[in-house]
């Protein structure tokens, strides 16, 4: 086997995109993330829908929240092969919702509590899509004044199989 392939085939590869805080350019990110891990890990398609979707509510996240218009949000995937995929987004924290990262992670654990109600019809896409098909989930303020999320999901993590199976269609999401 030629050596660039063999290398290819072992070491991480990491693919970083910055992005305008506008809505428009989220289906472009959207159609790469179902690319990359459809093409570039051994997660099922099921499974690339669903970074799709983790992806994409960490991005909005970061537009919305995190990031004041005319700014850029940075998307980083890094692949390991035959182990795992991790994703980061990080805002600018211009944004005029802007909190901190502890302040992230309580409102998440909050919202994970068996016994949290929610009433609104926003606000669950962190505790319901990416926390639950995450296995990491990270929150860190940077340097700079922003936050840069990090999500990491094993591809040998046994819950995989059981939680692939009970979807006929691997584009339904279903929150409680």
């Amino acid at each position: 086997m030629d050596n660039n392939i063999q290398s290819l085939e072992t070491k991480p590869v990491k693919i970083s995109i910055s992005l305008p805080t506008n809505a428009y350019f989220m289906s472009g990110i959207r159609n790469f993330t179902l690319g990359l891990i459809r093409n570039m890990t051994e997660f099922s398609e099921q499974w690339a829908f669903r970074f799709q979707s983790i992806v994409d509510e960490l991005c909005n996240n970061a537009i919305e929240h995190g990031s004041e218009p005319g700014k850029d949000i940075t998307i980083t995937f890094i692949s390991y092969p035959r182990d795992s995929i991790e994703i980061y987004v990080q805002d600018t924290g211009t944004g005029k919702n802007k909190m901190k990262a502890a302040d992230l992670t309580k409102l998440i654990n909050e919202r994970r509590d068996p016994n949290y109600v929610h009433n609104g019809i926003r606000g669950r896409g962190l505790s319901k899509i990416v926390a639950e098909w995450t296995d990491e989930l990270d929150f860190k303020d940077d340097s700079s004044g922003g936050i840069e999320v990090r999500i990491k999901k094993y591809l040998n993590d046994p819950k995989l199989k059981e939680m692939t199976q009970y979807l006929e269609s691997p584009t339904h999401l279903v929150l409680n």
